[in-house]
């Protein structure tokens, strides 16, 4: 089991090693809103992706998880 001491410095070497800005951005976010108890506020495209997923959800458009078990088993082969 890692400690937090390697957990840490794990993050830290993979933070100064990656270039996308969206990733960071997105940890960032993630730790501040840690810190902060604010309401997490979804971009319009994340919106409208949430928005999509329920439609699809409430059509019965999706599959349980052995359903998408047996097609990602179909992929792999």
């Amino acid at each position: 089991m890692s400690t937090i001491s390697d957990i840490r410095k794990k993050l830290t070497g993979r933070i100064n090693q990656t270039n996308r800005i969206e990733l960071l951005e997105e940890m960032l976010q993630l730790i501040e809103n840690e810190e902060d108890n604010s309401v997490y506020e979804l971009t319009d495209e994340q919106q409208s992706a949430v928005a999509e997923a329920l439609e699809q959800y409430e059509k019965g458009e999706y599959l349980t998880d052995e359903e998408a078990d047996k097609e990602i088993g179909k992929w792999l082969k």
